[in-house]
């Protein structure tokens, strides 16, 4: 029996825990926070993806994927709310045209179900947009990824396992055929460590004393939702054509899975690693990102995107301006504010973002530094992926 010790009570955490518990390994979970999902789990918008957007043959897209189809499956057999609804990918103008049928060349090469419509057609999905044309794409879905993770931690603790919350890992140092996992509260040892830290994965890898290759950037995506009597304007899933000059998707509508609709995100730069408004300042965040070649090379290729999504977050105006685009009927005063999330963007020196899930390994040690959308999706492959990285670790 393998003993190890798995940083993050995230989705990835979790579910990388569920599969070791579940072959019989030793368990224990370890996460600062008091409750579960608390960061990029419980803060997205519960969409399941379809692996649209993705380079093919990147692990995303293969992830993804596969991940639409073992998460609904996991859901369903724990009577988890989900559906898979569908969504439209909108071109509100001709010259978005030709990046809608990017968009569904690359959805043929990822193997997603998906198909270009008319605006009549797209009206028959969504009646209330307004495009030039769109793109159907049937395997999106929307869950409750925090009762994922609540399940996960029945099935962990099934397994024999345990999760530890409010215990922060301060550091993690390989010694001969043991691992010793230090934190706030204890001395842990193990045969290996699994770290899914999320906002805080760089730091975590350099404690540890790994090279992580990149720096965590924190990017806030602010949301708002739909007041009642507007919600009926959405069905399902409306988004737009993605900016190629920017590396967000933009704006988009989302009905999850309790019937809200939710509108955005937006990405500004956030002021600490869990910064969910703009009062919310570290210090120590801050310096880490400001002194990161890579965060100002990124800024400098992004400037007026960047001050656009900067307008949409200090003006509501500007963000029901965004929304509009795709569904005309909203309003400003359609508008409430919701709670904000934080992504962990990982970016490199030269200001490339890390685009694809990376994980690094190490003697008796697995880190996964870059997990951003689609990770909540395909979270049993990730875990899969890394329990394999983990196995060759300890050979």
């Amino acid at each position: 029996m393998t003993r190890v010790v798995v940083v993050g009570a995230g989705i990835v955490g979790l579910a990388v825990a569920a599969r070791l518990a579940g072959r019989g390994d030793e368990v224990v979970v370890v996460d600062k926070e008091p409750a579960v999902a608390l960061h990029q789990t419980g803060r997205n918008s519960g969409v399941i993806h379809s692996g649209l957007y993705y380079a093919p043959g990147s692990f995303k897209a293969a992830m993804s994927a596969a991940g639409a189809r073992s998460m609904t499956a996991y859901a369903r057999s724990r009577g988890i709310p989900v559906q898979t609804c569908g969504k439209l990918v909108v071109a509100t103008e001709e010259h978005e045209l030709p990046g809608l049928h990017r968009l569904a060349q690359r959805a043929e090469a990822n193997g997603v179900d998906a198909r270009l419509v008319t605006p009549a057609e797209a009206r028959d999905y969504e009646p209330h947009v307004r495009c030039v044309g769109a793109l159907r794409v049937e395997s999106t879905g929307i869950v409750d990824y925090p009762g994922v993770c609540r399940a996960l931690v029945e099935d962990i603790e099934a397994g024999g396992g345990r999760v530890r919350l409010g215990e922060a890992v301060v550091a993690i140092r390989t010694s001969g055929r043991r691992v010793h996992v230090r934190t706030d509260q204890a001395d842990r040892e193990a045969d290996a460590v699994v770290a899914c830290a999320g906002l805080h994965a760089d730091r975590l890898a350099r404690a540890s004393g790994i090279d992580p290759e990149a720096r965590i950037v924190p990017f806030r995506g602010e949301y708002f939702e739909l007041a009642p009597g507007a919600a009926g304007l959405v069905r399902g899933l409306v988004y737009p054509v993605p900016d190629p000059r920017f590396p967000f998707l933009g704006v988009h509508l989302t009905r999850m899975i309790d019937g809200a609709v939710h509108a955005g995100p937006n990405a500004v730069l956030a002021l600490a690693r869990e910064g969910y408004t703009w009062s919310t300042v570290s210090t120590r965040d801050v310096v880490d990102a400001a002194t990161w070649p890579g965060m100002w090379r990124l800024a400098r290729r992004n400037v007026a995107p960047g001050a656009a999504e900067v307008l949409r977050s200090l003006s509501a105006r500007a963000f029901a301006r965004s929304l509009a685009r795709l569904v005309p009927a909203i309003t400003v005063a359609d508008l409430r504010l919701a709670p904000a999330g934080v992504r962990a963007q990982a970016i490199r020196r030269d200001g490339t973002l890390v685009d694809d899930f990376l994980v690094k390994s190490a003697p008796r040690q697995v880190h996964v530094l870059n997990a951003p959308s689609p990770a909540a999706t395909a979270s049993f492959e990730i875990a899969h992926h890394v329990v394999r990285r983990l196995d060759a670790a300890l050979a």
